[in-house]
């Protein structure tokens, strides 16, 4: 398949005024205001599709994403754009970048049903799948039937059910919630995790998850910007090899792998998405490409990572 239809474009970095990723203040402009932030999205969208890219993945915690790819969408009039969002988390920031806390997670039923109500009300049935965001094994999710029941229903409808991860614990929470049934029927059929060359250890669980039929999503596929700010010297050796970005690099080994059926890319800006892209069309490292693979030998303990992680400053 050809890396660009495996391409998806997630609005994390553009659809609020603050996030975590390296390299994404300097390239946004001075006003961060929902007018400023709104022309951003819509600019990164409108090079995504020129580029042929026609996947977008949302959230409700991304501040006015979901509302900026509605105007988008209404506006431009692409039918053949397929959405993914997630519920879980609420946008809490106010629009202030200084804002003591940016989002409240919550998995409960409640705020799934109200939070789908609003995707629906923004997004009308553009979206074909929808994601608990950020799920933990210590997530109440897997004890609420009720909870469980409502997801189960959502294929009826036509959306696909699927979950992301994050942790050092990943595998784990892949493994589980893939096995949860309602009626005998698989709840999740979709799933999003971290994966990249410093935080590869879900690898042999998505695998699992492709052979078995799920969606596998790969995100934070850049470590937040670590990898283009602040390659490990294997991989900026690769890049100066190539005469490329660090960033094209890293890239081209998610999308090199076989269980990855899309390749999640959070550009805050139309020649950052264009420097992502260059990814798409290189050979990914010669490390086997199986789900065990530490392409460069770079990869950290996860919870190191996940440390370093939650230490990045929102700005």
């Amino acid at each position: 398949m050809n890396n660009l239809a495996r391409t998806a474009i997630g609005l994390a970095a553009v659809g609020r005024p603050a996030y975590l990723n390296l390299g994404r203040a300097e390239v946004l402009p001075d006003e961060r205001s929902v007018r400023g932030m709104r022309r951003v999205t819509h600019a990164v969208l409108d090079r995504a599709y020129a580029r042929g890219v026609r996947r977008v993945d949302v959230a409700a915690s991304y501040g006015r994403a979901e509302e900026f790819l509605a105007d988008w969408l209404a506006d431009r009039g692409h039918p053949d754009v397929v959405v993914s969002s997630k519920w879980g988390y609420a946008y809490v920031g106010g629009w202030r970048v200084d804002a003591e806390v940016h989002e409240s997670k919550e998995h409960s039923r409640t705020r799934f049903r109200t939070q789908w109500d609003r995707t629906r009300e923004l997004l009308g049935g553009a979206v074909s799948l929808y994601q608990v965001h950020s799920l933990t094994p210590d997530s109440p999710l897997f004890d609420d039937r009720a909870l469980l029941s409502d997801l189960a229903e959502l294929p009826d409808r036509g959306v696909r059910v699927g979950f992301s991860t994050s942790g050092p614990r990943q595998a784990e929470t892949i493994r589980r919630a893939l096995a949860i049934e309602v009626d005998g029927r698989a709840v999740f059929t979709a799933v999003q995790s971290t994966w990249n060359p410093l935080e590869p250890s879900a690898g042999p669980a998505l695998a699992e998850a492709h052979a078995r039929g799920a969606l596998v999503q790969l995100k934070e596929t850049l470590a937040n910007g670590r990898l283009v700010l602040d390659p490990p010297g294997p991989l900026a050796a690769e890049a100066a090899r190539l005469g490329t970005g660090p960033d094209a690099v890293a890239l081209a080994a998610a999308y090199s792998r076989p269980w990855a059926d899309v390749v999640l890319l959070g550009a805050a800006s139309p020649d950052q998405l264009e420097s992502n892209l260059a990814g798409a069309a290189l050979p990914g490292p010669a490390d086997g490409r199986g789900p065990e693979a530490d392409p460069w030998g770079v990869a950290e303990d996860p919870v190191d990572y996940w440390q370093r992680r939650s230490a990045l400053a929102w700005r």
